[in-house]
Order: structure tokens, then sequence, then C-alpha cells
């Protein structure tokens, strides 16, 4: 059995998502959430999976020992981002390496770096008159969305698509491939 961590930072969908297709695994277990804001609605769709949901502080995350006993706690192999919106720390990756996925809303290296997330990352796309985006599932390293891709998942952009039309088949393909692409990763640990 592998233990999961899912990193959160808002309303939960994916990680809620996550936590369904796993619910009856004997491989994968999400074992435990962590947010930066207790005030998002990640920890109610947690909780009615019976997933235990903790917040940590801004100076617990950048110093990281907090952190890091906490996912020693619950044996995590693997960290999963789902809607985190803090550059992870060195401390993490050097505790973790290779072992931080996230998901992210384009077809990268388009539309990535520093404050390209959600709906930014969507209007982007239709300001630069793309004719496709969809997600990429990466390794976290030390630069935004720069580590090393595992999966990639298209969708049209339509030339009358808005950002919304553009988020709303963004999601759908999270929401399709984010939980096998975790499977997969789990069966390489």
């Amino acid at each position: 059995m592998k233990n999961i961590a899912i990193f959160a930072s808002g309303n939960g969908t994916n990680a809620e998502n996550i936590g369904r297709y796993f619910a009856n695994s004997d491989k994968v277990k999400v074992a435990v959430v962590l947010s930066n804001n207790r005030h998002v609605g990640v920890h109610a769709r947690v909780h009615l999976l019976h997933i235990p949901s903790f917040v940590f502080s801004r100076e617990e995350f950048v110093e990281g020992t907090p952190i890091i006993a906490k996912l020693k706690e619950y044996h995590i192999d693997l960290i999963v981002l789902a809607g985190f919106m803090n550059k992870i720390s060195n401390v993490l990756l050097e505790a973790y390496p290779h072992r931080i996925i996230n998901i992210h809303p384009a077809l990268l290296p388009k539309h990535g770096g520093k404050g390209m997330y959600g709906m930014h990352v969507h209007d982007d796309v239709v300001a630069c008159h793309d004719t496709e985006s969809g997600i990429t599932i990466h390794y976290i390293d030390d630069h935004y969305d720069q580590g090393d891709i595992i999966f990639q998942a298209k969708c049209p952009v339509l030339p009358d698509d808005t950002a919304e039309d553009v988020a709303t088949k963004v999601h759908a393909l999270e929401y399709a491939h984010y939980p096998h692409v975790i499977a997969e990763v789990c069966e390489k640990l």
C-alpha cells in the first residue's frame, strides 16, 4: 500500500476526485490532506471521505520540519499537489526527491511559470489564440513548472471559446486523468 498526501489551497474538487478514486483501493491510500488555508472547501470535501486534513502556517511550510513530521506520521510515499498555491520549499524537495507531483492546467512549457495558475492560465491561452490546451502532470523541482513531465492530455480551443470554456475542458481532463497517473507513479515507487 502506497500512502499519498494531497496539498491543496482551495475548493478541493481535484482532492475530492482523487480521494473518491482511491477510496476502495488496496494499492493506494489518500492518507492525509495538508493545506495552507483553513477557510477553504477542501477540508469539508475530504472530511466527508474520512480523510484527515491539517492546516499549516506559511512559516511552518517554509521551515519544513512540522510538515515533514506530519508526512512521516502518515508514512507518506508520494505528495500530490492539487490546486496548491505555494512554491514547494527546498526542505520538502530534499525530503521527497522525485516524489512530489503537480498538475498544471496547460500544456507545458507554454503558459507556465510564476503567476501562471488557475484562470490566469486560461486567460493567457485565449489571449494567445492557441488552438489547443490541456493538462500537464509533472514532477516538482525548484523552478515553477519545469520538472520532468509525466503525462499530458490535450483539448481543442475553439476560436469563440472563452477562458471559462477552456477551464471547463481542462477540469474534465484533470478529473479523468490525474488519479490514473497517480496510480501509475505509485506503482513505480
